[in-house]
């Protein structure tokens, strides 16, 4: 079974929404503060928050990413189409954007 960071939290499982979101969230917190630099005033956070683009969270399939802008606060655009073959969901097709 597949683990989150082995180290911080070894009971972590992936197969477990719960973990794959909070994950998420944090790694994006993370991009946010890098491109915050040394002004973590809420001002620029907002504004960092507010400028994601193209953000890989590690936890999104193929070609899902974050985008963010001054004007639209959605961050995921695309899906991916998907079949349960009778174990498991296998993509097909490419990402949809809007």
């Amino acid at each position: 079974m597949a683990r989150l960071h082995e180290s911080h939290y070894p009971d972590g499982s992936l197969i477990d929404n719960s973990n794959v979101f909070g994950y998420s969230v944090a790694r994006t917190l993370v991009q946010v503060l890098k491109q915050c630099g040394d002004n973590l005033s809420r001002e620029n956070v907002m504004k960092q928050a507010a400028a994601l683009k193209d953000f890989d969270t590690g936890m999104s399939l193929p070609g899902i990413t974050i985008t963010t802008s001054a004007s639209d606060f959605a961050p995921i655009k695309a899906i991916q189409l998907a079949r349960f073959d009778g174990k498991t969901w296998v993509p097909f097709g490419d990402p949809i954007s809007k």
